[in-house]
């Protein structure tokens, strides 16, 4: 299984993911990267995140991805 961060790599290879910060606000994702995301998020942890927690604030950095998971069932 892949780490969010190693996923998130792939989406956007030329950021550093690794880092506590706000990847929404520093421009690394934007709307089409989340709904990119969701879908591998999805498919790499066997969940189905619902669309009413697609927002911004669920995926600005690793850990609000990693709650958003959690809440979705995911066993990381």
């Amino acid at each position: 299984m892949k780490s969010i961060a190693e996923i998130l790599k792939e989406i956007r290879p030329e950021f550093d993911f690794a880092a506590p910060q706000d990847f929404i606000s520093n421009g690394m994702l934007d709307s089409f990267d989340i709904v990119t995301h969701v879908s591998t998020l999805d498919k790499n942890y066997a969940v189905s995140i619902p669309g009413t927690e697609i927002l911004p604030e669920n995926f600005q950095n690793l850990q609000t991805i990693e709650a958003l998971l959690r809440k979705s069932g995911a066993k990381l």
